[in-house]
């Protein structure tokens, strides 16, 4: 167990180090006005895999998955939103010059994890069965998107402020860019809706009620209205593209409070989880 272990833990550190030289990459390309296509893809391909393998030893070695302390719930979010991301990456070009923003979250993310050190937790029996990995999963792939509007909406505002402003020159108009975000954002909210209604179903099976309103199902929530609030107003109401990316940015932040705050500070009875 303990060989499996160190290399478990090789793995995510080297992980992390592709993910750290693949931010260098694409901000040294970005600086200098040049492109790092090939150098991102390439580190996000290579940092993906080893964290694939890492979480794969970890899921196998606890028999659970990664989603029970605050060092797996950010492992395996690290993962998944890198994977969201690096999925647009490659089937839309306009997201790409938005990986030092993208990176940057998920690198903010990997030094709370090494701060956190390495905990196993241990699967309570209300967490077995498939509702929850549909409720996790669901939750992963909100987050995901989210992530991917908030790098686009970064690219309009440090446009805005004439930041690297010869390489983000080659980019759409921030019109095209802030529909892109809005895209972006109208998945994440199917994919968070999904998330609370899988969740009720789950919460009825475990603890015999739909909701209760704790606090992470409360801070759910208003994470919830503040999105469908935001997708509602864009389309009613007429914003510049800069308001909109800031508005894009401050849910993101809500959301990011939501998955890895509230969980490990309340008395929420799915401690953390997602």
């Amino acid at each position: 167990m303990l060989e499996t272990f160190t290399f478990e833990t090789a793995l995510l550190w080297l992980a992390l180090l592709a993910y750290a030289g693949t931010l260098a990459s694409a901000l040294r390309a970005i600086a200098c006005g040049q492109s790092a296509e090939g150098a991102v893809g390439l580190g996000m391909t290579v940092g993906l895999a080893l964290h694939t393998i890492a979480l794969a030893l970890r899921w196998t070695r606890l028999g659970h998955g990664p989603f029970i302390t605050l060092y797996e719930v950010l492992s395996s979010n690290i993962w998944s939103l890198l994977l969201v991301y690096a999925i647009a990456w490659w089937r839309i070009r306009a997201v790409r010059a938005a990986a030092p923003a993208v990176l940057a979250v998920v690198l903010v993310l990997g030094a709370w994890l090494l701060a956190v050190g390495e905990q196993d937790g241990h699967l309570p029996p209300t967490y077995r069965t498939v509702w929850l990995y549909a409720h996790v999963g669901f939750g992963k792939l909100f987050l995901g998107a989210a992530l991917v509007a908030v790098g686009i909406a970064a690219l309009i505002l440090l446009r805005s402020m004439n930041v690297f402003a010869t390489r983000l020159a080659t980019l759409p108009a921030d019109v095209p860019l802030e529909e892109l975000a809005f895209r972006f954002l109208a998945f994440a909210f199917v994919f968070e809706t999904l998330m609370l209604i899988v969740g009720a179903i789950w919460a009825q099976d475990a603890w015999g009620r739909y909701w209760a309103w704790d606090p992470l199902e409360t801070w759910s929530f208003l994470t919830w209205l503040a999105l469908a609030a935001f997708l509602h107003l864009r389309v009613t109401l007429r914003a510049g593209p800069r308001l909109r990316a800031c508005a894009v940015i401050g849910i993101f932040v809500l959301a990011f409070v939501t998955f890895f705050g509230v969980p490990f500070v309340s008395t929420a009875v799915h401690k953390g989880m997602v």
